[in-house]
């Protein structure tokens, strides 16, 4: 199915690698000029020469920087023509014991998980109303809908900007317009953040990392961890000409893991 990408741009934060890297690369497969940011410079040139190479026929542009700050989004901002795609996205704030986090661990998370995709997307969805197409895919966590003790600070982060997008997704003069704004919670997917979840987990507990990962695997449906590839081609999925219908959806990719109905 052509997704009907071909020529829009796409910014897409947090890309050099995991799972930001995955919906660059799904989006650039489908036609989409990709503007890619992420804070460490090696890793995210290295993302860009890779998809130049993979998709010839788009243009791949990178912006080092960290999107959690005015100067960061400006910059990613100023790199794109216009923005038609935005995937917001953001390294999650460190694990740990609610009791040892300070206002200023809290004013972080706030900042880099909560924050700064709500002032990306107030620079950006009145344009894609005025031209008719628009789509935000906000990656969030699965924590949202089933909360992880040791990741306190994400689980109070990414829930309000959950709220916040259940409000503004639904306002007619985005959604009449085919501007769509979707959640994207991932589960347990194969990244170096969820194998850091997995060493504070082992720290508290006193067990392996090696046991809490197989423990963790087990307790999957799916017996296994995602990859940032399968994530990704959802991503371009919900960013597609066909999914205009679609708004204000909170899309759980967890394996079968989160147990309830709803």
């Amino acid at each position: 199915m052509d997704l009907g990408l071909k020529g829009r741009w796409a910014l897409v934060c947090a890309a050099s690698k995991g799972l930001g890297r995955g919906c660059a690369e799904a989006l650039a497969g489908e036609g989409a000029h990709v503007v890619i940011t992420a804070r460490g410079v090696a890793d995210l040139l290295a993302t860009a020469e890779a998809l130049r190479a993979r998709h010839p026929g788009v243009e791949v542009r990178s912006v080092v920087g960290d999107i959690g700050t005015p100067l960061g989004r400006a910059a990613a901002l100023a790199a794109c023509p216009q923005v038609d795609i935005l995937v917001n996205n953001a390294g999650g704030p460190p694990p740990g014991d609610f009791r040892d986090w300070d206002r200023d661990a809290w004013l972080a998370a706030l900042d880099a998980n909560m924050l700064a995709p709500i002032e990306l997307m107030r620079a950006t969805v009145d344009g894609m109303a005025a031209r008719g197409f628009g789509r935000v895919v906000n990656i969030t966590s699965g924590a949202v809908k089933s909360p992880i003790a040791v990741l306190g600070l994400s689980n109070g982060a990414r829930s309000g900007l959950t709220g916040f997008v259940a409000g503004l997704a639904r306002q007619p003069r985005l959604a009449a317009a085919n501007v769509t704004i979707n959640n994207l919670l991932p589960g347990a997917f194969d990244t170096d953040r969820l194998h850091k979840t997995f060493a504070a987990s082992a720290a508290a507990a006193g067990a392996s990392v090696a046991d809490v990962a197989a423990a963790r695997r087990a307790a999957i449906p799916a017996q296994r961890f995602g990859s940032a590839a399968e994530f990704g081609a959802i991503c371009a999925m919900l960013c597609s000409a066909q999914a205009g219908y679609l708004t204000g959806q909170n899309i759980l990719l967890d394996g079968g893991s989160y147990p309830g109905t709803f």
